[in-house]
C-alpha cells in the first residue's frame, strides 16, 4: 500500500510517500525556521500563515520525488495532534478533503506515536516488539513502552519543560539564536563537562517522570552570578548544561529498561539528533546489556515519512477517520500506573 503523510504539527510543512510501512519513497519538508528565528521560537500565527502557502508545493513535490501521480495513492495519513492548532488543521483540512476527493481512505495519526514508527524507517534492524524508547523533542519527552505498532503504554512524561525547550531556552540567555539544540550539542563538544556542575533533576528515580525547568534556572543562576565572566566559559556552560540533561535521560531508559524487562531501547525525536546523547546511550546500552535503534538523523525531526509509516498500520488495524474527526493541541496519553 502507498500512502501519502502530511505532517504541519508546528513549523514544518512535510510531506512523504511510503510503501507498506516501511520504504519511503519520496520526503519533503518545508523548515520555517529562517521565518521564526528573529523571535527566538515558534510564532503560531505566522506559521500556520506558512503552512497554508506552502501545503500544495510540498505535496506536489513529494509525488513528482516518488516518480508517481496522484492516483496511485492508496490512503492519505495526517498528523491530528499534538501541535499547534493552527498548524495542525491546514495539514489535517487538505488530507481529508484530500481523501474525501479521491474516494480513498485516511487516517489521522498522533505525532508522538509517528516519532516511534520513525524506527521503522530506513533501518535494516528495527527493534523488536517489546520495547522502551525515549521520546525527547522540543516540545515532548516521555517514556514509552511499546508493544506492538498499535500498542503504547506511558510510562513518564516531562512535569514542565521538555528536552528540547529546555535547550532553546538555555540558547536564549546565552544568546546563540534559535533553535538552540544543535549549537549547543556543538558546543559541548569542545567544553569541559565537569568544570561546571549544574543538577540533576531525577525526580523520583525508580519513576519516569521528567522536569527540566529547575535545570533551566541553574544556568540562568550561574549567568547571573558571573556577568562578567560567563562568555568566556559559553563552551563550559554548554557541556555542563548538556551532560545534566543527558545524564538524566539515558538514567531513567536504562531503568525503564530493567522495569519492564526489555533488552531492546530506542531514541526519538528531535533530541535523539543529539550527539551526546546518541554517543551515551549507545555506550550505557552495551554496559547493561541491551540494544538500541536510533534513527537516522533525517528522520529525527518532524517529517510526513513516520507519520505514513503509523498511518499504515493504523489502517491495516481497522482504524480509519470520517469528515467529523477533529484535531487536538495536547496529548491525550495517560501514564501507566
Amino acid at each position: 500500500m502507498i500512502l501519502l503523510g502530511i505532517e504541519s504539527s508546528c513549523d514544518e510543512t512535510a510531506a512523504a510517500l511510503v510503501a507498506d510501512g516501511t520504504t519511503i519513497l519520496s520526503s519533503v519538508v518545508s523548515s520555517q525556521i529562517e521565518l521564526h528565528r528573529a523571535y527566538g521560537g515558534v510564532v503560531p500565527e505566522l506559521a500556520s500563515r506558512k503552512h497554508v502557502e506552502a501545503i500544495v508545493p510540498v505535496v506536489d513535490a513529494a509525488v513528482r520525488q516518488a516518480g508517481l501521480s496522484l492516483s496511485q495513492v492508496q490512503a492519505v495519513a495526517v498528523t491530528k495532534g499534538p501541535g499547534l492548532i493552527g498548524s495542525l488543521l491546514v495539514g489535517f483540512t487538505f488530507a481529508k478533503a484530500l481523501a474525501y476527493a479521491r474516494k480513498i481512505p485516511w487516517v489521522g495519526v498522533d505525532h508522538l506515536e509517528g516519532h516511534i514508527h520513525s524506527l521503522f524507517l530506513s533501518t535494516s534492524t528495527p527493534p523488536l516488539f517489546p520495547f522502551v524508547v525515549l521520546l525527547a523533542s522540543g516540545g515532548h519527552t516521555g517514556i514509552y513502552h511499546v508493544r506492538s505498532h498499535t500498542d503504547f503504554i506511558l510510562l513518564g512524561q516531562t512535569r514542565d519543560d521538555a528536552a528540547g525547550e529546555a535547550y532553546d531556552k538555555v540558547a536564549k540567555m546565552l544568546e546563540l539564536g534559535y533553535p538552540g539544540g544543535g549549537v549547543i550539542d556543538r558546543l559541548a563538544a569542545q567544553g569541559n563537562p565537569a568544570a561546571i556542575h549544574f543538577p540533576r533533576p531525577y525526580l523520583d528515580k525508580s519513576a519516569f517522570d521528567f522536569s527540566f525547568s529547575g535545570l533551566k534556572s541553574a544556568v540562568n543562576r550561574y549567568i547571573l552570578d558571573h556577568p562578567d565572566t560567563y562568555r568566556q566559559k559559553i563552551n563550559d556552560i554548554a557541556a555542563g548544561f548538556q551532560e545534566a540533561v543527558v545524564d538524566v535521560l539515558c538514567y531513567k531508559l536504562i531503568q525503564a529498561a530493567k522495569v519492564k524487562n526489555c533488552r531492546q531501547l530506542a531514541v526519538a525525536g528531535g533530541v535523539a539528533a543529539n550527539q551526546g546523547l546518541r554517543a551515551r546511550i549507545q555506550a550505557q546500552a552495551g554496559q547493561a546489556g541491551c540494544s538500541v535503534c536510533i534513527p537516522p538523523l533525517s528522520l529525527c525531526g518532524d517529517n510526513a515519512a513516520m507519520i505514513a509509516a503509523a498511518g499504515y498500520h493504523y489502517l491495516k488495524a481497522g482504524k480509519q477517520d470520517s469528515l467529523e474527526a477533529d484535531v487536538y493541541s495536547r496529548s491525550i496519553s495517560k501514564i501507566c500506573p
